[in-house]
């Protein structure tokens, strides 16, 4: 399956919606279009992961590096639709600590804005959810 990035904006945020698998061949492509989005001016954005069914080392690693340019350059970038497997792997390397994730896309473009009321991605609901189907 190939690597697509489809770029939106909705209220002045920008949202990429990733779809493939954000492996070491593909990753590069996300940094590269996320220094684009700052080069452009835009700060705020939202990588939606709905369609991305596998992240390795290199992909995480790539995000890590996609947040830090953000917020370097005063930004923010946030996650919205993870799979499970995606939200696992955030919980087992504890970069939940460090990403906004949320499970709807209006939630997460309502996270820019102070006056909003959101409802951020529950993960600890999430993995006790998990424990009781073992």
């Amino acid at each position: 399956m190939s690597f697509e990035i489809v770029e939106s904006e909705r209220e002045g945020v920008v949202i990429l919606a990733l779809e493939g698998r954000l492996t070491v061949g593909e990753s590069s492509r996300m940094r590269e279009k996320v220094n684009q989005v700052v080069a452009g001016g835009h700060l705020k954005v939202i990588l939606d992961m709905k369609h991305v069914d596998y992240i390795d080392s290199t992909g995480l690693g790539s995000m890590v590096i996609c947040f830090t340019t953000l917020k370097k350059a005063g930004g923010a970038l946030k996650l919205v639709n993870l799979n499970k497997r995606n939200i696992e792997l955030l919980l087992l390397t504890k970069l939940h600590t460090i990403f906004e994730v949320f499970s709807d896309e209006q939630e997460a473009v309502n996270s820019f804005f102070p006056n909003r009321e959101i409802r951020r991605f529950d993960i600890l609901s999430f993995v006790q959810d998990q424990e009781k189907d073992l």
